[in-house]
């Protein structure tokens, strides 16, 4: 005859759980809209930390697929010709005129908790705007937009943090 021995452990044995790992969604809500005037058609118009300052008039536009900074802005904040590096293909403005870019400029953008390294094209051109982010800075935010809902939502510390639009500065 043979005996088993069973421990304590092994004649109660719990349950395995597995880990889960909960990530919020990025989402737009009917209450995203509250404070947002309705209905409206304006640009997407945040405010950014650049370089150390906090910058107004920065259009989101995530069809375009490079950063620009106008001249303005670049020299209001106190940077030098020589901080530029070479960029010497020609860009198409949203009037159709080729503009050709003063050189490139990597600045730390700062949204919420998070920074990411921005390369900005520096251009000598009319703009309501004082910047314009696109695709690149989205992808290494890992944020999305909303024009209706006029904000910008990405994650950070396990939150969902959010940029809200001005449409005053849009208008």
């Amino acid at each position: 005859m043979s005996v088993a021995w069973l421990s304590t452990e092994d004649a109660n044995p719990e349950p395995k759980r597995a880990r889960v790992d909960i990530q919020s969604a990025l989402s737009f809500l009917d209450e995203d809209n509250i404070k947002t005037i309705q209905p409206h058609n304006n640009a997407l118009v945040v405010m950014l930390r650049m370089g150390g300052y906090d910058v107004k008039r920065v259009m989101v536009d995530q069809c375009s697929g490079a950063e620009i900074m106008y001249l303005d802005l670049y020299k209001g904040l106190n940077l030098r010709p020589e901080d530029l590096t070479v960029y010497d293909s020609p860009l198409a403005s949203f009037d159709g005129n080729v503009v050709v870019p003063k050189g490139q400029i990597r600045l730390p953008m700062q949204a919420g908790s998070v920074v990411v390294e921005v390369d900005f094209i520096v251009v000598d051109a009319y703009s309501l705007y004082t910047a314009i982010m696109v695709r690149p800075w989205f992808h290494a935010l890992r944020a999305v937009s909303s024009t209706l809902h006029q904000k910008v939502k990405y994650p950070s510390r396990g939150q969902i943090e959010k940029i809200v639009g001005s449409q005053s500065s849009a208008r």
